[in-house]
């Protein structure tokens, strides 16, 4: 390392002008092993200290606070107002940067998001528009078959999903013709009349006579009330 020397002039003497040259090397930043080398370096240099600590707040209008603890455990302090108001002050300003710290660091990522996001949307509305078939003029062969394809694509499934919405609607009718046929039953046996289903059965079985110049057709009409209604006989001339 390298060393540099500092060189004093001291004007000493009444009769003549004697020079002096001191010489000193640049101290290392290590502790001192001489204990007594190492008190004398204390307080010459907590001395300094304190004299600027002192002078900065003077000249400066400074509220300046200083705290040293020597090797042994003895107390040097020198404040400007007042101490404790000076920590007290202290206390207060890292607590709210602290306190500010995270809300500052949640508005730079919520900022980051938004860009983040407008990025996105600006991109999904330039996507959407291709897909539309407006601003194509811009587009490359390659990007026109892409998009392309990509509507291929969609077209099927827009095709599989309304053939699979139509199969669901024919189970459901289906299922709903089974229940309205298995009620009816049910109410024929209740009222004591054939279903609907049976009648068409054997109105299908009787022959008809084209020579017969009329004809009886027995019909589902009935008068009077339900207790004691009797069947009419329809004759077809």
């Amino acid at each position: 390392m390298p060393v540099w020397y500092f060189i004093y002039i001291c004007f000493v003497g009444f009769e003549g002008t004697k020079i002096l040259i001191m010489v000193r090397g640049k101290t290392q930043m290590r502790r001192i092993e001489n204990d007594t080398s190492r008190q004398v370096t204390f307080s010459k240099r907590r001395n300094g200290l304190l004299k600027k600590a002192f002078e900065l707040s003077v000249l400066c209008d400074a509220e300046v606070a200083l705290i040293i603890f020597s090797p042994r455990g003895k107390l040097f302090e020198f404040a400007s107002s007042s101490m404790q108001q000076t920590i007290e002050r202290y206390r207060r300003h890292t607590k709210d940067n602290e306190t500010n710290k995270p809300i500052e660091q949640n508005l730079q990522h919520l900022k980051t998001e938004s860009a983040n996001m407008l990025k996105t949307l600006e991109d999904l509305e330039i996507s959407r528009r291709k897909l539309l078939g407006e601003n194509l003029g811009s587009c490359t062969l390659e990007e026109l078959q892409e998009i392309e394809q990509q509507l291929e694509k969609s077209v099927r499934i827009i095709r599989a999903r309304k053939t699979q919405i139509f199969r669901d609607q024919i189970e459901q009718l289906k299922e709903k013709e089974k229940a309205l046929a298995a009620e009816n039953e049910k109410l024929c046996e209740k009222c004591g009349t054939k279903s609907w289903k049976g009648l068409s059965e054997q109105e299908d079985n009787v022959p008809y006579d084209e020579s017969s110049p009329s004809s009886d057709v027995e019909t589902e009409l009935f008068i009077g009330l339900p207790e004691g209604r009797t069947r009419r006989i329809v004759q077809l001339n």
